[in-house]
C-alpha cells in the first residue's frame, strides 16, 4: 500500500495565511505577520519589507526582522541602489548566492550597522503592474545558500503582502470617499438659521433625541420636517443605525403595506422574490414617515399594531417579525382636525404624537431667508465649480420680501434657477422665478363668477407660479403643492399649460 506524500509545511503555511487577509484589518499588523512568517518557513536570519515613495523614489523600511531590526528601519534606499533598490527598478525577482561578487550590492548600510550579509533573495510587490515595494530575506539560519526554491516561496509571501496593501488602500480611499460624500450630504441636510422659531424646533429636537418617545412633526410642505427628523436620529443612540424614509402619500396602500413590512415570494402578482420591508431594514434604528396623515384606515390599523406589540406580519406571511423601531412622523395637515372628523385613528394619533414640534414655515422667520438664500447659493457653486457668483442687493431684497408659499424648497429652487439661468457673476431679480408680490394671487377672479370658475380660475393661476418658481419642473412643484405629480400632469393638461 503507498504512503500518500506528506505536505509541505512551508505551503501550509501559505494556505493558512491566505484566510488572514480576510480577518486581519490592521495592515501593520498583517503585514508583520507576513514577514515574520516567511521569516521562519526559510529559515531566515533577517528579512525586510520595503515600501516605495513615488514621489521621492525612495524606498523605506516598513517591517524589518532579526537582530538588527530596529537599527535598519532608520535607513532609506533610492531606487536603483542596492539589491532592493535594483528589484524596485526592474520589476524583476532577484537570487544572489554570494553578494560579496554582485558589482550591484552595496554594502554600507550592512557595514554601518554591524550585519554580515553572504546571500540576499529579493522579490518585488507589484499592484496592477506596478511595483510598490520589495521584501527581501538575508542569509539562512543553518549556513545553507538561499535558493531558487526559496525565491519561488518569497514571491507568494510578497504576492500576499501587496494584496494586503492594496486592499487597505481601497478601503482608505472608500473611507476617505465616504467621508466627503458625508460632510456633503451633511450640508444638504444641515438646518440654516437664526430665528428664534427655528431654535425652538432644534432645541426641541435635541431633547427628544435621546429618548425613545415616537416624534410627531408638524410643519407645511417644503419647510424641512424631514431635516429636523435626521437631526433627531444623528442626535440619539441609533445614529450609527439605519433611518429609513418613506413617503406615505406618496403611494397607494398595498404598495405603501410592501414597502413598510415587505412581502413573500409569489405573495402576488409581481413578487418574484422575497423583499425585505422597511421596518425590518431600520431594526434598532429610525423609520421616518412622512406625511403620515395620507395613510388610509386600513394602514393606520397595521402601523397602530406594529407600534404597540413591535411585530407584524410580510405581505403573504405568516411568521411574526419583531423589530426594535424608534417612529418619527410628519404631517401637514392639521391632525386634530383630522382625528375629530374621523379620518385619522385618534389611538394611533396618541401613539405617534408622543411629542410634537413644529417646524415653522419660513414666512413665519423672515430673518432666516438670507441666511438660507447664501446657504443654497454656496452649494450650487460648489456643485458648477464657480465660487465667486453672488446675489445682488436688488435680487436679495426680491427674495426677502416674497412670502414663499412653498418656503425652503421653493427657495432652493429659486436659487438653483438663478444660478443657471444668471449671467455667472451675479444673480438678479429676473433670474428669479417668483413673483413681486403675493396679492396676486387670484387678482382677476371676480364677483359674478361661479364658484367653480373661480376656483378653476385661482388652481390655474397658482399652478403657474408653482411652476414659474420650480423651473418648470413638474416633480418638483408636485411636491411643493404636496399633490401627485400625476394628479398635476392632469391638472396642466386640462388648463393647457403645456
Amino acid at each position: 500500500m503507498n504512503k500518500s506524500k506528506a505536505s509541505d509545511p512551508r505551503i501550509d503555511v501559505l494556505k493558512a495565511i491566505s484566510s488572514w487577509g480576510s480577518v486581519a484589518f490592521d495592515l501593520d499588523q498583517l503585514l508583520q505577520l507576513i514577514i515574520e512568517t516567511s521569516t521562519n518557513v526559510m529559515n531566515a536570519k533577517a528579512s525586510s519589507l520595503l515600501l516605495l515613495d513615488p514621489k521621492t523614489k525612495k524606498l523605506y523600511f516598513k517591517i524589518a526582522t532579526g537582530e538588527k531590526k530596529e537599527e535598519i528601519k532608520k535607513y532609506e534606499i533610492n531606487v536603483g541602489q542596492g539589491i532592493a533598490g535594483y528589484v524596485a527598478e526592474t520589476g524583476e525577482p532577484l537570487l544572489i548566492p554570494d553578494v560579496a561578487k554582485d558589482e550591484r550590492w552595496d554594502k554600507k548600510i550592512s557595514e554601518s550597522i554591524g550585519f554580515q550579509t553572504r546571500s540576499i533573495a529579493c522579490v518585488p510587490m507589484k499592484t496592477n503592474g506596478a511595483v510598490i515595494g520589495v521584501v527581501e530575506i538575508i542569509d539562512r539560519e543553518d549556513g545553507r545558500p538561499i535558493q531558487e526554491a526559496d525565491l519561488e516561496i518569497l514571491t507568494s509571501f510578497a504576492g500576499l503582502a501587496s494584496t494586503a496593501i492594496n486592499n487597505a488602500r481601497k478601503f482608505n480611499a472608500v473611507k476617505k470617499e465616504n467621508k466627503n460624500l458625508k460632510e456633503e450630504l451633511g450640508n444638504r441636510y444641515e438646518i440654516v438659521g437664526e430665528s428664534e422659531a427655528i431654535r425652538k424646533a432644534i432645541g426641541d429636537a435635541y431633547k427628544v433625541a435621546n429618548s425613545k418617545a415616537s416624534t410627531l412633526i408638524s410643519g407645511e410642505s417644503g419647510t424641512g420636517k424631514e431635516l429636523l427628523a435626521r437631526l433627531i436620529h444623528r442626535a440619539g443612540p441609533r445614529k450609527d443605525k439605519p433611518l429609513v424614509v418613506i413617503n406615505c402619500g406618496a403611494l397607494p396602500e398595498t404598495l405603501l403595506e410592501a414597502e413598510l413590512f415587505g412581502y413573500e415570494k409569489g405573495s402576488f402578482t409581481g413578487a418574484v422574490t422575497k423583499k425585505i420591508g422597511m421596518f425590518e431594514m431600520a431594526d434598532e434604528g429610525s423609520v421616518f414617515l412622512d406625511e403620515v396623515g395620507e395613510m388610509s384606515p386600513t394602514m393606520q390599523v397595521k402601523l397602530l399594531r406594529v407600534l404597540q406589540e413591535g411585530i407584524f406580519y410580510s405581505v403573504g406571511g405568516n411568521s411574526p417579525i419583531s423589530v426594535d423601531v424608534r417612529v418619527i412622523s410628519a404631517t401637514n395637515k392639521e391632525i386634530l382636525r383630522e382625528v375629530s372628523e374621523g379620518r385619522f385613528r385618534e389611538d394611533l394619533y396618541y401613539r405617534l404624537n408622543v411629542v410634537q414640534i413644529h417646524m415653522p414655515a419660513l414666512r413665519e422667520r423672515r430673518e432666516d431667508i438670507s441666511l438660507l438664500a447664501g446657504h443654497f447659493l454656496n452649494i450650487f457653486n460648489k456643485e458648477r465649480g464657480t465660487m465667486d457668483l453672488k446675489i445682488s442687493p436688488a435680487a436679495m431684497e426680491k427674495i426677502v420680501q416674497y412670502d414663499w408659499p412653498g418656503n425652503v424648497r421653493e427657495l432652493e429652487n429659486a436659487i438653483e434657477r438663478g444660478v443657471v439661468m444668471g449671467n455667472g457673476k451675479e444673480i438678479l431679480p429676473e433670474d428669479l422665478p417668483i413673483q413681486t408680490s403675493s396679492s396676486n394671487y387670484g387678482g382677476d377672479i371676480q364677483v359674478g363668477m361661479s364658484l367653480k370658475n373661480a376656483v378653476d380660475h385661482f388652481k390655474k393661476e397658482f399652478i403657474i407660479m408653482t411652476l414659474n418658481s420650480t423651473g418648470g419642473n413638474k416633480s418638483k412643484a408636485a411636491k411643493v403643492l404636496d399633490v401627485q405629480r400625476t394628479y398635476l400632469s392632469r391638472l396642466v393638461s386640462k388648463y393647457n399649460l403645456n
